[in-house]
C-alpha cells in the first residue's frame, strides 16, 4: 500500500482539526446532562428513573466521544513526529480511503478485524 501524499496528509489534517473541534463542542455541551440526579427531586419514580436511564446514556455517551477525542490528539501527535498513518500493530501503512473514513485510525483494516475478533469473543 502507497504512502500518504502531502495532499492527502494535508486534507486529513484538516480533517482531524475540524474533528476535534466537533468533538470539543460536544463533550462541552452534554456536560450538563451527565450530572448525577438528584434523587429528593419531588418527581414521580418513573420519571426519576427515567431521568438516571438517560444520564446514564448521557455518560456512556461522553466516554465513547473522550477515547474518540483521545485518538483524534493522538493522530495529531503522531502527524507532528511523521508516523502518521502507520499502523500501530503492524507499521504497514493504514491507506487513504480508511483515513479518509475515519482520520484518528490507529490500526489498519487487517489488525481493527483481527482485534474486533478478540473482543467479540
Amino acid at each position: 500500500m502507497n504512502e500518504l501524499t502531502q495532499g492527502q496528509t494535508d486534507r486529513l489534517r484538516e480533517s482531524l482539526h475540524a474533528l476535534r473541534d466537533d468533538l470539543e463542542r460536544l463533550l462541552h455541551s452534554t456536560r450538563e446532562d451527565t450530572k448525577p440526579v438528584d434523587l429528593d427531586q419531588p418527581i414521580g419514580r418513573l420519571t426519576r428513573m427515567d431521568a438516571i436511564q438517560q444520564q446514564k446514556m448521557a455518560s456512556a455517551t461522553r466516554s465513547e466521544l473522550d477515547i474518540r477525542l483521545r485518538q483524534v490528539l493522538q493522530s495529531l501527535g503522531a502527524m507532528a513526529r511523521g508516523t502518521y498513518g502507520s499502523c500501530r500493530k503492524c507499521e504497514d501503512p493504514i491507506g487513504y480511503p480508511r483515513l479518509e473514513a475515519r482520520p484518528e485510525s490507529p490500526y489498519c483494516l487487517e489488525c481493527q478485524d483481527e482485534i474486533d475478533r478478540k473482543h467479540a469473543t
